[in-house]
């Protein structure tokens, strides 16, 4: 029993780190007062880009920084039509998710056959595997914390930093005053434009960071949208946090254990249709966003930034 309780938990954590990475930087990203809703495809270019530079480099690094500056790219796009030309953030978002999926898609099938029959391409080569901490990781359980991939222990260390900027410091106080008030914190002296430029390419770097950990750890290789809809389940992520780095985690490991059970159950040969496994962690991510939005609404908890998705225009301050 405690095996199959340490296998669980190994999974959800791994299943996880992707979403912590793509969710805490949506929180910059809409902390600022820019929503974007283009997750899914910086994810998936992400994802392909990092396995690309692998594939054909054998450099674990090169794959991580080309993941890296593949988000810079797409979100500092999403960044000049929503800040600069003062564009609707939600098409602007669409499209760059319509875009990344579909360049993925492109990409992804010039590492297949010449005729394009591939469905799986996977990394035989260099890719993240669990680290043990000596001591640590044998612990029954808990030690499952302690026996992941290097990616998983980075965000071990970006939660915690992420909120201490957020909460703890004059960069994050000037942050979630651009996201609350812009106008206000202009004429503190607080750069708009920059704070909004710097929190979109920080979150889309990070968005597709957790793309590569999918292509690089969780499932190493290439498959047609390997991500399955992770992008749009972060926007609820986001809400489920109430735009909290630290609340992000009990969300991602709310969807992580909820993943690792429906493969155990699948791998355990259960009669419920495969269908319905696969189901069941979006349908749980329904339930828990219909919940949380309805306690905010009961405790009347205002937790989305107040400039969110509100284009600035400074001559009207």
């Amino acid at each position: 029993m405690i095996v199959l309780v340490a296998s669980i938990f190994t999974i959800t954590l791994r299943a996880g780190t992707s979403l912590i990475y793509a969710t805490v930087g949506e929180i910059f990203t809409e902390r600022s007062g820019i929503l974007n809703l283009g997750l899914e495809g910086m994810m998936l270019m992400g994802a392909v880009s990092a396995f690309a530079t692998a594939y054909y480099t054998g450099n674990l690094l090169a794959a991580v920084v080309a993941a890296m500056a593949v988000g810079i790219v797409l979100s500092s796009i999403h960044a000049f039509l929503s800040i600069t030309m003062r564009a609707n953030q939600v098409v602007s978002g669409l499209c760059i998710t319509i875009f990344g999926s579909g360049m993925a898609s492109y990409l992804g099938q010039r590492l297949g056959p010449a005729d394009n029959s591939f469905y799986l391409v996977g990394l035989v080569g260099p890719r993240f595997i669990p680290i043990s901490i000596s001591g640590l990781g044998s612990i029954p359980i808990l030690g499952a914390v302690f026996n992941q991939d290097i990616l998983t222990y980075i965000v071990y260390l970006v939660v915690p930093l992420s909120w201490v900027f957020l909460y703890k410091t004059r960069y994050g106080l000037n942050l979630r005053a651009v996201g609350e008030n812009p106008g206000t914190a202009d004429a503190m002296g607080v750069n708009v434009f920059l704070v909004r430029y710097m929190a979109t390419i920080l979150g889309g770097m990070l968005v597709s960071l957790g793309g590569a950990h999918l292509s690089l750890a969780y499932t190493p290789g290439w498959a047609e949208n390997i991500t399955g809809g992770r992008g749009w389940i972060v926007i609820a992520l986001v809400i489920f946090a109430m735009w909290n780095p630290a609340r992000a985690v009990l969300g991602a490991v709310l969807f992580g254990g909820i993943n690792a059970v429906q493969f155990r159950l699948q791998a355990a040969g259960t009669t419920i249709p495969a269908a319905f496994l696969n189901m069941l962690p979006y349908l749980a991510t329904i339930v828990v966003l219909v919940v949380v939005t309805w306690w905010e609404t009961l405790s009347k908890r205002i937790g989305a930034p107040a400039a969110l998705c509100k284009p600035y225009i400074r001559e009207e301050k």
